[in-house]
């Protein structure tokens, strides 16, 4: 297989190479320090985030997972992911390419209904919001989605979920 990334992956590369260099780096001593000053239950958003997020936009560097809005391919965003992955705090939430975030987002994009995408995929994308996943169960080995033991059923015009999840990925961000 030809693991060449394509002159557009090569480009974002280096525009997100200098984004680390020049913003991101530079700005982890402050999100460090704010955390440390608000403590282990805090889960404010430090502001450096925000500012991250408005430069990586500038800069063209915004939503890169998903190929509807890059251009990219898998195969291409992966070595932006890995780079993005230096930084683990900070750049893929500047980037708007953090999980669980992302993986909503495509689920949302691929599958979800005007009104779906209207409310929940639209502020996603836009960075506005954050969202959530619950797949942990407490009598499951449920990193393995076949053993997921919540059901969904239909009754009616309605669908009923039953199960017990024991986290929830990114609920405790107050813009979840």
């Amino acid at each position: 297989m030809d693991f060449e990334l394509s002159p557009k992956a090569k480009e974002y590369l280096a525009k997100l190479q200098d984004f680390m260099a020049e913003q991101v780096f530079p700005a982890e001593a402050r999100y460090e320090e704010y955390r440390r000053d608000k403590g282990y239950g805090d889960h404010t958003v430090p502001p450096v985030v925000e500012e991250l997020k408005a430069e990586a936009r500038d800069r063209g560097l915004w939503n890169l997972f998903l190929p509807d809005e890059s251009g990219l391919s898998n195969l291409d965003y992966a070595s932006l992911a890995e780079v993005t992955g230096w930084s683990v705090h900070l750049a893929p939430e500047a980037l708007n390419c953090a999980a669980p975030d992302t993986g909503n987002m495509e689920v949302l994009h691929m599958f979800g209904t005007s009104q779906q995408k209207q409310q929940w995929l639209r502020p996603l994308l836009d960075g506005e919001i954050r969202s959530a996943f619950a797949m942990t169960e407490p009598d499951v080995a449920s990193s393995d989605a076949t053993n997921i033991a919540t059901r969904i059923e239909r009754d009616g015009d309605d669908y009923v979920i039953n199960g017990r999840k024991w986290w929830t990925t990114g609920v405790n961000d107050p813009r979840c």
